[in-house]
């Protein structure tokens, strides 16, 4: 172990993509996909945050970018500042609320929560403020 990491416990984690904040979905997926080349994996509604999220990848690649567009009335909707736009840092856990126990454990305890009727995934956030999601990513350790 690292002399810095002694005394604090390590998440077994895998870093999966990075979620930012953008004014304006369409044209954000023009640019992503158009001028950088990736692709559009996966589009969604989430309710509870009053949100739309894109995700877009490389083929080649298993890590992903996250687009997050909140609609006006909803609370994560916030005054948007160039170089304010990361919205969270997204790590697949194998085991959730083993995750959560050891975050609260390291002192940090979860600040939101949200479930939908396929997932759940949660936040905590690190000693700068940054929000940092943990989900159940099982797949990524096989049988392990």
């Amino acid at each position: 172990m690292s002399p810095l990491n002694a005394g604090f416990l390590a998440l077994k984690t895998k870093f999966v993509y990075v979620g930012i904040r953008v004014t304006d979905m369409a044209k954000s997926i023009d640019f992503y996909t158009k001028v950088l080349g990736m692709k559009m994996v996966g589009k969604s509604r989430i309710e509870a945050t009053k949100g739309d999220v894109v995700t877009l990848a490389y083929d080649e690649q298993e890590f992903s970018l996250e687009l997050n567009h909140y609609d006006n009335d909803s609370p994560f909707n916030t005054r948007y500042l160039v170089g304010e736009g990361l919205d969270h840092l997204a790590f697949g856990v194998k085991d959730l609320d083993q995750a959560v126990a050891d975050a609260k454990r390291a002192g940090y305890p979860v600040v939101q929560q949200l479930k939908t009727a396929s997932s759940r995934w949660l936040y905590v956030q690190d000693p700068d403020g940054i929000w940092i999601e943990l989900f159940d990513r099982v797949d990524f350790w096989g049988s392990q």
